[in-house]
C-alpha cells in the first residue's frame, strides 16, 4: 500500500497521525488533524524531515533512537514546535508498520496533551510550595484537627522525635502519640497537659518538654483558624538543649581554644581582634599582643588579594560564614597558602558580639596538587589539557554561559591523512609533526581559550563566549596556520585538517552532546573531500544513525543469507545473442523492505563490510555459472569487485579456490573493475592483474570515462573490455557532446584491440546508433532487466530453442 493509499484511513482519525519514512525520517503523509495541531497549511507537511517538529534537545535524541532502530513502538511525551514558534505538550506513541511484503512506515499519532498537562502542574506547584513553606521552618511542625487526627508534619519534627523509619513511610496516627508518649520522661504530665489543650479549642500554650533521649523541647500550640473558625492545631517544636548547655559548652570551647592545632583568633563587634591561641603565633611568628586591635583585614590584606579579602569580609557579613583559601605572608615576609574559615557570631538578638577565624598552612599540600594536577589533566606529548581539563574547562563555560545567556564554540580538528606520516616516516616523526601542528594551533586562539588534544591526531579547541562568527574566525585561521608548509629533518611537508564546530546551547547542553555534534560535524567534512569547517545540522546525527543501521543490517543479512543475485542479459550486438549476464546484487530488509544497492553499497565500502559482500557475491555468481555451464552450455558471467576486495592480499586466492570448488573454467568469469582501482597504486594493481590473466578470468573497466583514465594503465595492463558507462548513453544520439564520448571510447578501445560494451541501453534508437559505431556489446531495459536465476533460465537456457532469443517486449 503507497504512502496516499493510507489518507483515507487517517483522515479519519480524531488523533493527529503522520506517516514517516523509516530510512530518511521524512515525512509522507499527514492527517487534516496534524496540520490543524502544528497550524500548517494542508499538505504542508509532505516531504519534511520530523526532526525539524522538535522543539526540545530530548525530542532530537528520541528520533536518534528511532533512526538506530532500538524500538519499533515507541510511547513517550514530548514538546512539538507550531509554525508560529509556539510549542504544545503532547503524548506521541511511533510504531513501524509492515506495509505488504516489500515495505514498511513509522505511524505517528499525536494527542494533544497542553490542557491537562497545565492543570497538573498548577496543583503540583501549588503542593510543592505548600510542602517548601512547612519545611522551611526552623521548627518541628505537627498539624491536627480538632479531633487529633494528624494532617501532616515536616522533616524536623520526625527528627526531632527520632521517629523510626515505618512511622514514616505508613499513616499510623496511633503509632505515632504511642512513640511519642513513650518519649516522654514525665508521660503522665504529658498526656494530662494534652487532654487540657484538646477540651480547649481556642486555647493558646508554651510547654517546656524533657525526653528520653536527652533532648530539652519548647512546644508551642496554637488554633488553625479557615473563615474565623477554628478548624484544627499547629504544634510547633523546638530544641532548647543547646541554648540551656551554653555555659558547660563555653568552658569546654576554651580548653579547645588553647590547644587546638589550627591557628585562631578571635575579633570583638567591630571586628577588631581581642585574642590568639599558641598556634596562631607559632604559625604567624605575630604574638597575641602584636595582633590585639588590628583586623582581619589589616592582616590578611596584600596589595596581590585586596580584592579577595574584600568580598569575603563581604559574603561573611552576608551568610555569616566563609571558607576558602587564601595567601598570606608570616612576620619574616615568607608566604604560605592558608586554609581559613570564618564565623561571625551573633546573641540572641541577631547582633554580632564575636567574629572567630581558624586557618592552617596548606602550602605543602597546593605545591602536591600542582603537581598531580600537572600530570593528571596534561597531554604528556604537547603539554596541552587533556579530556579531563577540557571536560572542567567546558563546565565552567557552560556555567558561565547560564548566568549570562551566552554562548560558546567547540572546533574538533583531525588531521587529514595523518597516519600516512606514522606509517612512512614513523611515530618519533609524527610526535615532532603534532607538536608543531600544537605551536600552530596556541597561535589561532586568544588567552582565554582553550586548546586540548584529546589523542591521536585529534584536537579540541574551547572558544570562551564565541558565537558562529568567532567560530569561523578561528576555524578558517587554523585551516590557513596549517596550510603553511612544514620543515622538519630538511623535509617540507603540508599538514591539512578538517574541522567540525558546535555551539552551545544550540548544539548540545553537554559536554558529550557537543563533542559527539562537532565530530559528526567534522564526520561530514571528511566524507566531502577535508582540509575544510563545518558547523554542525541537527539532520547529521540523524543520517550517521541511519547509515549504523543500515551497517548493521547488512551484517544480519550476511549471516541470515538474505542478499540474492539478480542477473542481467549481456547481448552480442552483431549476432543478437546472449553470450552472458551480469550479477547484480539485491536486498530486500525484513522491516525497511527493498533498499536500493544506490543507498547499502557506498555505506558497505565506507564500513569495511563490503568485502565480506563482495565474497559471498563471487562465490555465489560462480556457483551459479558453473551450473549454467554444465551440458554443453557456453556463458560467461560479469561480477562487480569493490577497491576494498581487490586490495585484500588474499583476494587472486579466494578467487581460484571458489572457482575450483564450483569446477568452473576461469574463461567463464569476467571480472568488472573501476578506474579508481587501477590507478591508486599501479605496480601493485598491475601485480593482482597479472596474476589474475595467468589464472585465466576476463578483465574489464566498469564505467570507463567517469574516473580518471590514464592511457598508459590501458596499455600496460592486461584488460579486454572497456564498459561505457550509463551516463553517457542515455541521451544518445541527439546529445552532442555525448556523441563525441562514446565515439572518442569505441575508437580508442578498437585501436588498443579492446572490446567495447555500453550499458542502460533502452531504446532501439540507442541501439542502432551504437551499432554503427562498431559497439561490440549491450546491456539494458531494451532487451531486460535483471532477472532472477530461474527467470533467467526459462528465458535465454531452456528449452534449448530460446537460448539466445531476446524479450519480445
Amino acid at each position: 500500500m503507497k504512502p496516499h493509499q493510507w489518507q483515507p484511513l487517517i483522515e479519519g482519525m480524531l488523533e493527529a497521525v503522520l506517516l514517516v519514512d523509516p530510512i530518511q525520517l521524512r515525512v509522507l503523509g499527514a492527517n487534516r488533524s496534524a496540520h490543524t495541531l502544528l497550524r500548517l497549511a494542508p499538505d504542508a507537511l509532505m516531504g519534511t524531515a520530523v526532526v525539524n517538529l522538535a522543539a526540545a534537545p530530548e525530542d532530537l535524541f528520541f528520533w536518534e533512537d528511532v533512526a538506530a532502530g532500538l524500538s519499533d513502538n515507541i510511547f513517550s511525551e514530548t514538546l512539538l514546535q507550531r509554525q508560529d514558534g509556539s510549542t504544545i505538550q503532547v503524548e506521541r506513541r511511533v510504531s513501524l508498520v509492515r506495509v505488504g511484503l516489500d515495505n514498511s512506515v513509522y505511524v505517528v499519532a499525536i494527542r494533544d496533551h497542553t490542557s491537562q498537562r497545565q492543570v497538573e502542574n498548577e496543583l503540583e506547584k501549588l503542593i510543592a510550595e505548600l510542602r517548601a513553606t512547612l519545611e522551611s521552618t526552623a521548627d518541628g511542625i505537627l498539624v491536627t484537627d480538632l479531633d487529633g487526627a494528624i494532617r501532616s508534619y515536616n522533616h524536623l519534627f520526625a527528627r526531632l522525635w527520632g521517629l523510626p523509619e515505618e512511622l514514616l513511610t505508613q499513616r499510623d496516627d496511633a503509632a505515632i502519640y504511642s512513640w511519642m508518649d513513650k518519649c516522654m520522661v514525665d508521660a503522665s504530665h504529658y498526656m494530662e497537659r494534652l487532654g487540657t489543650i484538646a477540651r480547649s479549642p481556642l486555647m493558646e500554650a508554651t510547654d517546656v518538654l524533657v525526653l528520653r533521649s536527652g533532648k530539652i523541647l519548647e512546644r508551642v500550640t496554637l488554633p488553625q483558624y479557615a473563615r474565623g473558625r477554628p478548624i484544627g492545631r499547629v504544634y510547633s517544636y523546638r530544641d532548647i538543649t543547646q541554648r540551656l548547655a551554653d555555659e558547660a559548652r563555653l568552658q569546654l570551647a576554651a580548653k579547645v581554644f588553647e590547644s587546638s592545632t589550627d591557628a585562631i583568633f578571635i575579633t570583638d563587634g567591630e571586628q577588631k581582634i581581642i585574642t590568639t591561641n599558641p598556634s596562631f603565633e607559632r604559625l604567624t611568628s605575630y604574638n597575641e599582643q602584636e595582633m590585639i586591635g588590628q583586623t582581619p583585614r589589616d592582616f590578611f590584606s596584600e596589595q596581590s588579594n585586596q580584592n579577595q579579602v574584600e568580598q569575603l569580609l563581604e559574603e561573611l557579613e552576608v551568610e555569616g560564614f566563609w571558607e576558602g583559601e587564601l595567601w598570606n605572608r608570616r612576620k619574616n615576609g615568607h608566604a604560605y597558602l592558608c586554609m581559613i574559615s570564618l564565623v561571625r557570631v551573633q546573641d540572641e538578638d541577631g547582633k554580632t558580639i564575636h567574629y572567630i577565624g581558624f586557618f592552617k598552612d596548606r602550602t605543602e599540600t597546593h605545591t602536591a596538587k600542582q603537581k598531580i594536577e600537572e600530570l593528571a589533566f596534561s597531554d604528556t606529548l604537547t603539554g596541552l589539557p587533556n579530556r579531563l581539563l577540557l571536560t572542567e574547562r567546558i563546565k565552567q563555560s557552560i556555567g558561565v554561559a547560564g548566568r549570562g545567556n551566552s554562548t560558546f564554540a567547540l572546533l574538533f580538528i583531525d588531521l587529514d591523512h595523518f597516519k600516512q606520516i606514522n606509517d612512512s616516516l614513523g611515530h618519533p616523526f609524527g610526535d615532532r609533526v603534532l607538536i608543531e601542528v600544537t605551536e600552530r594551533l596556541k597561535k589561532c586562539i586568544r588567552q582565554v581559550d582553550t586548546a586540548s588534544r584529546l589523542g591521536g591526531d585529534e584536537f579540541v579547541l574551547l572558544l570562551h563566549q564565541a558565537d558562529a562568527g568567532g567560530a569561523e574566525i578561528c576555524a578558517r585561521r587554523v585551516l590557513e596556520e596549517l596550510n603553511v608548509p612544514f620543515t622538519l629533518d630538511g623535509m617540507s611537508f603540508t599538514v591539512t585538517c578538517s574541522i567540525g564546530v558546535a555551539l552551545y546551547p544550540a548544539d548540545g547542553l553537554t559536554m558529550d552532546d557537543l563533542i559527539k555534534n562537532a565530530d559528526s560535524a567534522m564526520y561530514h567534512v571528511k566524507e566531502r573531500g577535508r582540509s575544510d569547517f563545518r558547523f554542525y545540522q541537527r539532520q547529521m546525527n540523524i543520517g550517521l544513525l541511519s547509515r549504523m543501521k543500515l551497517d548493521h543490517a547488512m551484517r544480519q543479512a550476511l549471516e541470515n543469507d538474505s542478499f540474492r543475485l539478480h542477473y542481467q542479459p549481456l547481448i552480442d550486438l552483431a549476432s543478437g545473442q546472449v553470450f552472458g549476464a551480469e550479477a547484480l546484487l539485491r536486498w530486500n530488509d525484513k522491516d525497511l523492505g527493498e533498499i536500493s544497492p544506490t543507498q547499502f553499497i557506498p555505506i558497505a565500502e565506507e564500513t569495511g563490510v563490503i568485502v565480506a559482500i563482495g565474497n559471498w557475491v563471487m562465490a555465489s555468481a560462480i556457483r551459479q555459472a558453473a551450473k549454467w555451464n554444465q551440458g554443453g552450455q557456453v556463458l560467461r558471467v560479469s561480477i562487480n569487485v569493490s577497491a576494498l576486495q581487490f586490495q585484500q592480499s588474499d583476494f587472486v586466492a579466494n578467487l581460484a579456490a571458489a572457482l575450483q570448488e564450483a569446477g568452473l573454467a576461469p574463461d567463464r568469469i569476467e571480472l568488472e573493475l573501476t578506474e579508481s582501482i587501477l590507478i591508486r597504486d599501479a605496480d601493485e594493481a598491475l601485480r593482482v592483474l597479472e596474476s589474475l590473466a595467468r589464472l585465466g578470468v576476463n578483465m574489464a573497466i566498469d564505467d570507463f570515462g567517469t574516473g580518471y583514465s590514464s592511457l598508459s594503465y590501458l596499455k600496460r595492463f592486461p584488460i579486454s573490455k572497456l564498459k561505457i558507462d550509463r551516463s553517457f548513453v542515455q541521451h544518445l544520439p541527439d546529445d552532442e557532446s555525448d556523441v563525441a564520448i562514446v565515439t572518442a571510447i569505441v575508437s580508442l578501445a578498437h585501436a588498443l584491440k579492446l572490446k567495447v560494451i555500453a550499458e542502460g541501453v533502452e531504446t532501439e534508437e540507442q541501439r542502432a546508433f551504437l551499432q554503427t559505431l562498431g559497439c561490440n556489446e549491450l546491456q539494458g531495459f531494451l532487451y531486460s532487466p535483471a532477472l532472477t536465476p530461474a527467470e533467467f533460465e526459462s528465458h535465454y537456457l531452456y528449452p534449448p530453442s530460446l537460448q539466445g532469443k531476446l524479450l519480445s517486449s
